[in-house]
């Protein structure tokens, strides 16, 4: 580690740093100062990355450091682990991952240069597939392919001539050739014809690429120019008035409450998400008891509402009404405005899509699309052909369904027919009158005809005219009772066309009125989002900096106290010195410790014999119990001798 710093110092002394710093200055670097180094030899490799990072989040610091390490193919020590050590190192500013990206840095300066310059042309940028759909996406990125190719031979045929070694004495021997001033000035007026081809070349693909999206924002602006003035061409203030309020009226919805609604559930839920994360993983037993507990509160739950359907107050029960109606009229709310969210979104994309495809059909040259009214009555006439052809449908599915009934009806008839003549006959034979239900239905056919004909016989002439005045003057009052109620209806169905065409043309006025309005105010929230967000940063880098000016202060006055207590010659005050205090607390630490060792020197020396007199001591102890527990016995016992003590010693006489 040490001749790691020692070669980062060595060269950081050097061009084009020149930083002046020795290994104890180098060390004492703060964390913020340390990534400014390193930010500094970064700024050197890839000029973009001069930045003063007290003026930059942290985020986008170690954001941008990872970025430009990773195309300078840096690879830290460790596994996947390590790399996420190494991430908070690099924010934090730690010295046991700078110092080995610092090592690196300064080891290769020239070869990263260089693959920092290559990286700015090389790194393909990715444009999603769905983009490349379209045709001028996808011919911009196939230029933009075709210039990294053509940089790629450029760059390799640089480099060739760079190694090629062609030396000036070489190029001399052109001044030997017949003519050379005059093939030079040649080989320069070609130079600088093919330099002025190439650039006329590229001229003309700028201009056409101007000249096609000049005439893509003509079309633009064309069809805004129709559907504006078609919009416009009826338009009535109270009309315009009352669409705005209305719109109005939504917008205000979608801000004041449903949107602070959705804001509002997404901030608990995150809450929520945040509080389950910081919580350690739980194991089965935690899930067993999370159950049991839940259970417990639904039980409960269950009990209070059983009590609360026992009460059954009425104003409650009202209340409750009321609740419910007002909750599901608020639900319906919200699904009618979301319904109209997802129709101007899909209406937009529509719109979109049919002016691609109108541009497309005018590319393939085909026929013009009927727009306006053109398009409304056919529209119209499309309708009343597809009400028709419904109605029609209609009535010959009800004339297929009515003919299978009555033919199921018919051949149920016929099979129960079929069954009371078997049974008349079978009955007709056990009575022995077989044939006589047969002869009756003849007789009855017969006696029948013969009354019709009598019937039809007996009408008169007159009768029959007289019938037909009664129809034709039946007829003629009904037509003139009609009369009047079917030129009403056909003014009515006239003015029924009227209005529906009329609302068509209104209701695409307000479609395109609210295209413009929803496209200015996601543009507004976009800009106060901006604002926000940067109104954001700039309060957390005030309120960061605040803080290290303060910090920075307080070690000021503490460096300026303790220089004066230092400088100063009162030798009363020079005690008081931080330096002073330190240096007599370590002088009472040492004698302290001398103290103790000598101490702990004695108590080693007189270990063993102490422990052997404290031997003795309980063995004495013990000898002394055991004579005071046999003196104790002989007193309650019985005297069987006599104990005579002589020179010391206890003799028992029988």
């Amino acid at each position: 580690m040490s001749d790691q710093i020692k070669f980062i110092v060595d060269n950081l002394n050097k061009e084009p740093f020149r930083k002046n710093y020795n290994l104890i200055t180098f060390d004492s670097l703060e964390p913020m100062q340390l990534l400014q180094v390193l930010n500094d030899i970064l700024a050197e490799i890839d000029p973009k990355q001069v930045v003063d990072i007290r003026e930059e989040m942290p985020e986008q610091t170690a954001k941008r450091m990872l970025s430009l390490l990773g195309i300078l193919k840096y690879k830290p020590p460790g596994n996947a682990t390590d790399m996420s050590t190494f991430r908070q190192g690099l924010v934090i500013g730690s010295k046991p991952v700078i110092y080995p990206v610092l090592h690196w840095l300064l080891q290769r300066t020239t070869e990263l240069k260089k693959r920092a310059y290559l990286a700015r042309f090389l790194i393909k940028l990715e444009v999603p597939s769905e983009f490349l759909q379209d045709e001028t996406v996808a011919d911009t990125n196939k230029q933009y392919e075709e210039l990294m190719e053509a940089f790629k031979t450029l760059h390799k045929e640089c480099e060739q001539l760079k190694t090629s070694g062609f030396s000036t004495a070489e190029i001399r021997r052109v001044e030997t050739v017949q003519n050379h001033q005059q093939m030079l000035k040649i080989a320069r007026q070609l130079r600088v014809e093919k330099e002025r081809e190439e650039f006329l070349a590229q001229q003309k693909q700028e201009q056409k690429n101007q000249l096609f999206h000049a005439v893509q924002r003509l079309q633009r602006v064309q069809n805004q120019l129709k559907s504006m003035r078609h919009a416009a061409a009826d338009a009535k203030p109270e009309s315009l008035m009352k669409r705005l309020e209305e719109e109005i009226k939504f917008n205000s919805y979608m801000v004041t409450e449903k949107f602070p609604k959705e804001l509002e559930n997404k901030k608990k839920e995150l809450h929520f998400l945040q509080k389950v994360a910081s919580e350690p993983a739980m194991g089965h037993s935690d899930l067993l008891e999370l159950e049991s507990k839940i259970n417990e509160i639904n039980t409960q739950i269950n009990q209070l509402i059983e009590k609360k359907m026992m009460r059954n107050e009425p104003i409650e029960s009202k209340l409750s009404l009321y609740r419910q109606q007002a909750s599901i009229i608020s639900r319906k709310k919200e699904a009618k405005a979301e319904e109209l969210q997802e129709a101007k979104e899909k209406l937009t994309s529509l719109e979109k899509e049919v002016s691609l495809k109108t541009n497309q059909t005018r590319e393939f040259g085909g026929t013009e699309v009927l727009k306006g009214d053109e398009f409304k009555r056919y529209v119209s006439k499309l309708r009343s052909k597809s009400t028709v052809f419904k109605k029609k449908h209609q009535i010959i599915a009800e004339f297929k369904a009515e003919f299978g009934l009555l033919q199921r009806t018919e051949e149920l008839l016929k099979q129960r027919h079929d069954n009371i003549q078997h049974q008349l006959q079978t009955t007709e034979e056990k009575k022995g009158i077989s044939g006589y239900s047969y002869t009756q239905e003849e007789l009855e056919r017969v006696s029948a005809l013969k009354s019709e004909v009598d019937e039809m016989k007996g009408r008169t002439l007159d009768d029959m005219s007289e019938m037909v005045k009664k129809l034709n003057s039946l007829v003629s009052e009904k037509k003139s009772a009609l009369a009047p109620v079917l030129k009403e209806l056909r003014q009515l169905r006239q003015k029924c066309q009227e209005l529906t065409q009329e609302c068509d043309e209104k209701k695409s006025q307000y479609d395109s009125c609210a295209a413009g309005l929803e496209s200015n105010r996601s543009k507004l929230e976009q800009e106060v989002r901006g604002l926000r967000e940067e109104c954001l940063q700039e309060e957390s880098r005030y309120h960061y900096t605040n803080c290290m000016i303060k910090n920075l202060e307080v070690q000021l006055r503490r460096a300026t106290d303790e220089m004066k207590v230092y400088v100063s010659s009162d030798q009363q005050e020079k005690r008081k010195a931080i330096r002073e205090q330190y240096t007599k607390n370590i002088a009472e630490q040492e004698n302290l410790g001398k103290t103790l060792r000598e101490k702990q020197k004695a108590i080693r020396e007189s270990h063993g014999p102490n422990m052997k007199q404290a031997k003795m001591w309980r063995d004495f102890e013990q000898l002394m119990e055991c004579k005071k527990q046999c003196f104790l016995k002989q007193q309650s016992q019985t005297s069987i001798g006599q104990v005579i003590q002589e020179g010391g010693e206890d003799r028992l006489i029988l």
